[in-house]
């Protein structure tokens, strides 16, 4: 019963509370987000997560403040079911009004917020030492805190294949382990009792994430089993990790972390450590020095390798299902990366916690660890940058390609005393080009693609022709940024570049992408609107374009391109009074097949539009404003006459896409495609014709 406490708490009407803040809040875009607990008659109650427009990052853990609430359930977001918040024990969310009022600051730390203030200290002790490049990189790997890594860096470890080394884990807990068996060879009581409390104050510090918690409670059991002469037995082990999880909140079964950490841990005891045990035999053993080292060398190598593939055999249908990708670098990253890791995490924690005491010896340590994090960095972008280094799944080909992978790889499992390795291992790498050859061939079969992404309540639409590319608008509300989404879509085409970005405005849901999808891949051609230049997210977005060595043009006057088979013409602005008014359109044309593309501008904007521009009859319309009733007009509709429209739209609070466009969308024969319902829609165009 840890669910029903908290929905009887659910009401429409804001009302005051006494809340005891848990965690240190956060900045965002709308103001400040907080954790927190609901005291009720001054015991501790349900957990939330809080909203707040109003600044409240003056508040610390442990403090006792009153705010007006209103409280809904934890379990819809943005229109949708998802188990996120209930999977970390957090049933309730908050949205405040007004300001938070403090009532109360404990004159002592509480002990159950030490975790938390550590944790702090650690973070604010690694960004003063570590130079600016790395110092978000080391604040998730020591902490498990990705707010603070540069863009396109943590997509780029989900590429590679690495995104397992900064959600903290067993892998993490190893490392300390390791360290441990460094500092104390000798093992007696007292020394297993520190070395549990330091590994449970650790697994504290990240936020007790799931995956921590198993893996600390995993390694007490393993440094106290031969105190009682008892033998470790992994099944046990992980049985008993997962009830002692479950225990007091069964519903983080759901969470997607503890998922992936138990199957990672069966991966490797049922799968990695036989291979390793099998293969590892056949390492010469040589008594020379230089043959011993090198035997070394090969063992470690095949236990780092073992122990990926066997972590990897579980967690890779996991990942598929739940990100639809799957890395394919992955077993040159971990070779090459893993090693850095252990040497990173070790001396970046021990630079951080001198730097504490001494920031002199905390730098000058910091500055040498800098540079492997840099080539941690620099190896994991590079190899998701690779076209293939990882395969969407939303590609029936590749996705009945994978699910035959794990069919053979589980036909090889059950008869691996008989099978050679190197038969399933032919057989997969023979047949994924295979795959790859037969998706890529529907994209040069059709002169043009046209892909509406699903970016939530946003717009991006991705144009292919012969190898080149276009993509108009990046931005939108998608639980994944549009950015990763419209770097994956290229990825997955084999695309390494985006040769042309239009942006018709740099409203947030047109444009929030495009720092992220700049930060993936390069962006040889940047066209927008000489608007909106007070906007910080336009500046940014010039400035990072900038850098990168970006062509950028404003648009003052239409202006025609060609990719591949198809001609564009970018209509300049026609309206004025705000950014949707004053926004870009464009027109698409091959062979008689006509797109239109009209961004957020109105219906006086559109009467221009027909006015002026001498628009043909379309057969495809990217409706305007997301479905809003004040664009998409009739006279637009009577002028083109389109045959079939797409809705790029969300969950949003305007009633978008309206009642009204979609009668007059219907009244005239379309089509109608929406992403909200249908997902990222593609349409394959050959001329007058299409599917």
């Amino acid at each position: 019963m840890v669910r029903t406490p908290a929905r009887t708490l659910i009401s429409e009407e804001y009302t005051a509370y006494t809340l005891e803040i848990t965690e240190y809040p956060r900045e965002s875009q709308s103001g400040t987000t907080l954790s927190a607990r609901i005291l009720l008659d001054g015991t501790p109650g349900p957990r939330l997560q809080l909203y707040t427009d109003h600044d409240a990052t003056t508040l610390f853990p442990g403090d006792t403040v009153s705010a007006v609430l209103k409280l809904v359930a934890a379990d819809l977001s943005r229109g949708e079911k998802t188990s996120y918040h209930e999977s970390k024990g957090i049933f309730l969310i908050g949205y405040g009004q007004g300001e938070i009022v403090l009532l109360n600051r404990p004159s002592v730390i509480p002990l159950r917020y030490w975790p938390v203030y550590a944790a702090h200290i650690l973070k604010g002790s690694v960004t003063a030492l570590f130079p600016a490049d790395v110092s978000g990189f080391l604040t998730a790997l020591l902490t498990g805190d990705k707010q603070s890594l540069p863009y396109g860096l943590y997509p780029a470890f989900q590429r590679a294949g690495l995104a397992h080394i900064i959600a903290v884990s067993g892998l993490h807990i190893g490392f300390l382990l390791g360290l441990f068996s460094t500092l104390f060879r000798k093992r007696d009581p007292f020394g297993v009792g520190i070395e549990i409390s330091i590994i449970f104050l650790f697994a504290a510090m990240t936020g007790n994430a799931p995956s921590a918690l198993r893996a600390a409670f995993m390694a007490s059991l393993l440094l106290i089993a031969p105190l009682l002469h008892r033998e470790n037995d992994p099944p046990t082990t992980l049985s008993a990790a997962l009830l002692f999880l479950l225990l007091p909140c069964p519903y983080e079964i759901a969470n997607t972390g503890l998922q992936l950490s138990f199957a990672a841990m069966a991966g490797i005891n049922w799968v990695g450590i036989p291979l390793f045990n099998g293969w590892c035999d056949r390492i010469p053993a040589v008594d020379k020095p230089l043959g011993r080292l090198f035997s070394s060398f090969m063992r470690f190598c095949l236990a780092s390798f073992c122990t990926t593939v066997g972590s990897l055999f579980f967690t890779t249908p996991l990942t598929a299902l739940y990100f639809r990708s799957v890395s394919l670098v992955w077993p040159f990253s971990n070779l090459l990366v893993l090693p850095l890791v252990s040497i990173v995490f070790s001396g970046g924690l021990a630079a951080a916690v001198i730097g504490i005491f001494s920031p002199f010896l905390g730098g000058f340590a910091a500055a040498l660890i800098a540079w492997p994090a840099r080539w941690i960095m620099a190896i994991s972008k590079w190899l998701a940058a690779l076209p293939f280094s990882s395969l969407s799944l939303l590609s029936g080909y590749l996705a009945l390609w994978f699910a035959t992978a794990y069919f053979i790889l589980f036909l090889w499992y059950l008869g691996r005393k008989q099978i050679r390795p190197l038969i399933p291992a032919v057989a997969l790498i023979l047949t994924l080009p295979v795959a790859l050859y037969v998706q890529n061939r529907q994209l040069y079969r059709y002169p043009l693609t046209v892909t509406a992404l699903d970016v939530g309540q946003g717009a991006s639409t991705l144009f292919f022709s012969r190898g080149e590319t276009l993509l108009v608008d990046c931005g939108g509300n998608n639980f994944s940024n549009a950015g990763d989404l419209a770097a994956d879509q290229l990825q997955a085409m084999g695309c390494s570049r985006l040769d042309t970005l239009v942006l018709t405005h740099c409203h947030s849901d047109h444009a929030n992408g495009v720092l992220e999808l700049m930060a993936r891949l390069p962006v040889s051609h940047l066209i927008l609107p000489d608007t909106d230049r007070d906007s910080p997210l336009r500046q940014e977005i010039l400035d990072v374009a900038t850098a990168a060595n970006c062509q950028i043009e404003f648009l003052t006057q239409d202006t025609q391109l060609t990719l591949g088979d198809a001609r564009f013409s970018l209509f300049a602005p026609l309206g004025d009074g705000g950014s949707n008014e004053e926004g870009l359109s464009l027109l698409c044309s091959l062979d008689g097949y006509d797109i239109l593309l009209t961004g957020d501008m109105n219906d006086t904007v559109e009467k221009r539009l027909v006015k002026y521009k001498n628009l043909p009859d379309i057969e495809l319309l990217m409706v305007g404003h997301h479905g809003s009733s004040t664009a998409t007009s009739e006279a637009l509709l009577l002028a083109t006459q389109p045959d079939a429209a797409v809705i790029s739209s969300g969950y949003n609070s305007y009633g978008h896409p309206s009642p009204e466009v979609l009668e007059r969308l219907g009244a005239l024969g379309c089509d109608i495609y929406r992403t909200d319902g249908m997902g990222t829609i593609t349409f394959y165009i050959n001329g007058g014709i299409n599917r």
